[in-house]
């Protein structure tokens, strides 16, 4: 399906290193024209807000965004609160991305019960629904830069979490497959089951559909090790897993090819599922650079 609505490029972003080594690397993703500098939520890894905040002050224009919260980590006031000074202190670059948790490892780590799929799914939404209620009530402290709050993103794969997502997302995150039961490894989705979630969400989306972003975040970006003059770059293929094509085809999470090639691909992606938002892993942020010269 067609889509007007512009590209936007997002990298999601490793924070381990130095303070002037992660300011560092948000600006080297600035001045490769990414729009978004994403950080994700994993216990292991710093912790999302403060590193946003100090993205925010090594870079100018490029939104920032969680990648995504751990939701059933957070008391949803609490996180209310930090969402409101994190927008605050980033002129209201923040776009909140919010999961369901899916690592088990993770939740013993931090000695949590690890609660059903359908039970994580209940705490999202009740989640955005108490962020959205106190960021539109005026009386509400702190305030957050953008008035009704931060744009939120949900981002997952089942039919509950869709339907969530559905009703109360402004961005729909699509991973490119699912994970297993506890979060060990992930499926990537076949063209085929692909076609199906889109047309299941935009089933629910109903009259929202044009007013919702879909995001694909990709898995891997594999350019041929040949340009197109003919001159040899370096080999930056990297194994799939086995389940990771559909008979001949790619799946849609992973692109291939020439940066030019790769953009057409895109387009394709663009046309056929209405992904506008592409996100790639920081290990790809380098190697995308030039797709996304390819399309601007």
């Amino acid at each position: 399906m067609s889509s007007q609505r512009p590209f936007r490029f997002g990298v999601n972003m490793f924070v381990p290193g130095s303070r002037r080594e992660w300011s560092a690397k948000c600006r080297r993703a600035e001045e490769l024209g990414y729009d978004v500098i994403g950080v994700a939520d994993h216990l292991g890894a710093p912790a999302p807000f403060p590193a946003i905040v100090l993205a925010a002050e090594a870079t100018e224009r490029a939104r920032l965004t969680t990648f995504v919260l751990n939701t059933p980590f957070y008391n949803a006031a609490l996180l209310a609160r930090d969402v409101a000074s994190t927008d605050q202190f980033v002129d209201g670059r923040l776009e909140l991305g919010l999961g369901a948790g899916y690592v088990k490892a993770e939740f013993d780590l931090a000695e949590m019960p690890f609660p059903s799929g359908g039970q994580r799914v209940q705490q999202l939404e009740r989640t955005v629904t108490t962020l959205r209620g106190l960021f539109e009530d005026p009386e509400y402290q702190p305030r957050p830069a953008q008035p009704s709050g931060p744009p939120v993103m949900i981002a997952g794969w089942g039919d509950r979490l869709m339907r969530v997502a559905a009703e109360h997302a402004d961005i729909i995150a699509f991973p490119g497959g699912w994970a297993s039961p506890t979060g060990d490894a992930l499926h990537f989705a076949s063209t085929a089951q692909m076609d199906e979630r889109i047309a299941y969400v935009r089933g629910l989306l109903g009259d929202r559909t044009d007013s919702v972003e879909f995001n694909l975040l990709l898995q891997q970006v594999l350019q041929s090790t040949e340009s197109t003059d003919g001159t040899e770059t370096p080999d930056r293929f990297l194994s799939l897993p086995p389940d990771a094509a559909d008979g001949p085809e790619d799946p849609p999470s992973v692109v291939t090819g020439t940066p030019e090639e790769i953009a057409q691909q895109l387009k394709e992606r663009r046309e056929r599922y209405g992904f506008t938002y592409f996100t790639v892993m920081e290990f790809n942020m380098e190697n995308f650079a030039p797709v996304i010269a390819a399309l601007r």
